[in-house]
């Protein structure tokens, strides 16, 4: 059911998740690089995404959106209202900043000068995300840490959870960029350890798990 795509330098787990009975729309997670990797494979699933959804704003789990964008335009750029400042033209000195601070501000700086060249801009949010919102067939858990606005997306009648950076396989999410709170952080998986021990996570980079394994650890 979940289709995985890994793009991106920083190996992102771009997520395609087909919506039930409405002949092939799907919700894409994280674009973060290779745009035309994942439209090849869009079209080799005959998916057309209805939402681009962002777990968060970090560049590599957005560097692809202008060319998703393009290539869908009716589809709804979706992220958590606390990130929608890093989307948008004039974006660009938000991230560079960021990932300034993790020291890849090379690989933004490269991004960014392809789309200039090509005459693109970062798209805008489309739809912006509060806690319990619905997303197609999810529901969306606001949980801040990470960065400000990271959200996961539960999905509870098949159990399964996109968590972004929050919540990786023998890992969580770093909390030394610009924004960063290990307090929150911590507290968004103590909730997240509260749900079901069979639910199947999908992060945003690495290999998926369960909350059970996860909680034991």
């Amino acid at each position: 059911m979940v289709n995985r795509i890994t793009v991106g330098e920083l190996a992102t787990n771009c997520w395609i998740v087909p919506i039930p009975q409405t002949g092939g729309k799907c919700i894409l997670v994280d674009p973060g690089g290779d745009g035309d990797i994942i439209i090849a494979r869009l079209g080799k699933l005959l998916f057309r995404p209805a939402y681009i959804a962002l777990t968060h704003a970090h560049f590599d789990h957005i560097a692809a959106l202008p060319d998703i964008a393009a290539a869908y335009p009716d589809a709804k750029i979706a992220i958590h209202r606390a990130e929608a400042s890093k989307l948008g033209p004039g974006s660009l000195e938000l991230h560079r900043r960021d990932f300034a601070a993790a020291g890849a501000s090379s690989y933004i700086d490269a991004f960014f000068a392809a789309y200039a060249d090509r005459g693109m801009e970062m798209p805008e949010g489309s739809v912006l995300l509060d806690e319990g919102d619905a997303l197609g067939p999810f529901r969306v858990l606001h949980l801040p840490g990470h960065s400000p606005g990271s959200i996961g997306l539960l999905w509870e009648e098949e159990k399964i959870l996109l968590s972004g950076d929050t919540l990786f396989r023998a890992g969580v999410g770093r909390t030394d960029l610009p924004d960063g709170d290990w307090g929150l952080l911590n507290a968004s998986l103590e909730r997240l350890f509260k749900l079901e021990g069979d639910i199947q996570v999908y992060p945003g980079h690495g290999e998926t798990t369960t909350i059970g394994r996860e909680r034991a650890r």
